[in-house]
């Protein structure tokens, strides 16, 4: 009874937070980040490890400036989280730009779901509400229900807010064919470790052996419905932009594993490419080959 009445005053007070202007949020974001990174050190370790063996030809300065780059963005992404608590979704929506629009509108016209694969790269947060705004097909996101029960009801509430469904992980291909017949997309993030009862096969990724779901290759193969790749970019503090790649549009014809690389390929190559804007900070090669 008291966890729930901390949580709950908890769960007011953030509230209460995310109406402040963003421009105000980003100071505390900075002040959040000297905490964070130079007083308490959280996961430094683990963060620093992570970005030292994905990038093992960068120097010493160059993956430190990485784990600072990081550690800023980090912070900025729990407080524009916090913000989206009481923001609308037109506040966030006018926050992004989309590019190739016209992949959807095409599955649109032919009445076609289809499936979008995503990492935790940039704000996937944000991300979880705009989609219920940029087609006219129901999206169904993916997603692993928090401890908490007070802040798992909260946050389930505010990313359903712009009309997209959270879908528990167990019950994906479940809620899938429940709306075979209406016209939707499935998000998945599958970037994230494993479990042991998870379906996953071991790939390189960022220079390391790395177990990678193969639920989104598995779903696409069962039903056909073509893949999609969304492809996120920081182009400044608070704005997003969202290109939407086809991975495959007959994914029946396709190769074992050829989507589980083709996901896992594109989103190293962003990676690669502006590496802060991912979570360094998850255990994601805390599981070594044959230990699951």
């Amino acid at each position: 009874m008291i966890n729930k009445w901390l949580s709950n005053a908890a769960a007011f007070f953030l509230y209460l937070i995310s109406l402040l202007p963003l421009s105000v949020l980003y100071l505390f974001s900075d002040a959040a980040y000297f905490l964070v990174f130079h007083v308490f050190k959280y996961r430094r370790h683990v963060v620093f490890l992570n970005i030292k063996n994905s990038f093992p030809d960068k120097s010493e300065e160059e993956l430190r400036a990485v784990e600072k780059k990081f550690y800023q963005y980090l912070t900025d992404l729990v407080f524009e989280t916090i913000k989206m608590l009481s923001a609308s979704p037109k506040y966030i929506y006018k926050r992004f730009k989309f590019i190739n629009l016209e992949l959807f509108r095409e599955f649109e016209q032919k009445n076609q779901n289809f499936l979008v694969a995503v990492g935790h790269y940039g704000n996937w947060e944000w991300c979880a509400i705009v989609t219920g705004m940029i087609t006219t097909a129901k999206p169904l996101i993916i997603y692993k229900s928090l401890q908490n029960k007070t802040f798992d009801a909260i946050f389930k509430k505010t990313r359903e807010k712009s009309g997209s469904e959270m879908v528990e992980m167990a019950n994906t291909y479940r809620k899938i064919v429940a709306y075979k017949n209406e016209l939707n997309f499935t998000v998945f993030a599958g970037d994230q470790r494993p479990t042991a009862r998870g379906s996953y096969v071991w790939m390189p990724f960022l220079n390391q052996p790395t177990p990678v779901f193969t639920g989104i290759e598995k779903i696409a193969k069962s039903t056909n419905y073509p893949v999609v790749y969304c492809d996120v970019s920081v182009p400044k503090r608070g704005y997003y932009q969202a290109e939407f790649r086809l991975i495959t549009d007959n994914p029946q014809a396709t190769e074992d594993l050829e989507i589980t690389n083709s996901y896992i390929r594109l989103l190293e190559e962003k990676i690669t490419q502006t590496p802060e804007y991912w979570l360094w900070s998850h255990k994601r090669w805390k599981i070594k080959p044959g230990e699951i």
